[in-house]
């Protein structure tokens, strides 16, 4: 039975010049927030984090996070109230899927699928004591560059290869433990909310809405922060 088209857009190959303007933006956007942590300490706070992704392509035919990737990059957050924070990072982010023989049982069968991004969250956090905040929030995705093996054969460059989408869509979720007054450990999921390829394919799942076809990053990401400023 044939599928019905896919109630969002997805995004084709990226144009690097316009991919080029998309970063540029981003950086531009980051150095300015940071600027201002100079002038209301008190208030802006920002600083570096690094850590470990396990993630894999719901709608691949493959489950399990099999796949290990890198998280890292910067952050700058505004503590608007006694509790609330908003916080937007800018991050090269590791994801894809992994499926490697069992020799074992006999299973051949051998995938990888590797792709990075820079991606843009924009987190609220909840500030419960010094000690642990929670957050929630959307990103975006901008695609770099991928590589894609089936049977040990890349297949990155075949003409006919699902390719990744230019930009993807996703929600975070997760908790911040404060480890002393910088550097604190960070547990998040970040679940894509739209098609990661450019046209739907076999094995393809839905999601959230009716008609939302297609494969969709999961990933669990623990990482460390560092801030600049003291929590406390």
């Amino acid at each position: 039975m044939k599928r019905p088209d896919a109630i969002f857009p997805t995004f084709g190959k990226p144009n690097c010049q316009q991919m080029k303007r998309i970063f540029t933006l981003i950086i531009i956007t980051s150095i300015s927030v940071l600027s201002t942590t100079g002038i209301k300490s008190q208030e802006f706070n920002g600083g570096i984090m690094a850590g470990v992704v396990g993630s894999q392509v719901a709608g691949d035919t493959y489950s399990g996070f099999h796949k290990a990737g890198i998280f890292t990059g910067g952050f700058v957050n505004y503590q608007f109230t006694e509790h609330s924070i908003l916080q937007m990072e800018l991050a090269f982010f590791q994801k894809g899927s992994r499926k490697n023989p069992d020799y074992e049982k006999n299973d051949l069968d051998q995938y990888l699928f590797r792709v990075n991004y820079v991606e843009l969250p924009v987190l609220y956090q909840w500030k419960l004591n010094d000690r642990l905040k929670f957050e929630a929030g959307p990103s975006l995705g901008f695609f770099i560059n991928y590589f894609e093996e089936k049977w040990e054969v890349e297949i990155s460059d075949d003409p006919g290869n699902n390719t990744p989408a230019a930009v993807t869509f996703q929600i975070n979720a997760g908790f911040y433990v404060f480890l002393s007054r910088n550097l604190i450990f960070n547990f998040r999921t970040n679940n894509s909310m739209l098609n990661i390829r450019s046209d739907n394919a076999t094995g393809d799942v839905i999601r959230i809405f009716p008609g939302n076809y297609g494969q969709f990053h999961d990933c669990l990401i623990m990482s460390l922060y560092y801030q600049f400023n003291d929590a406390w």
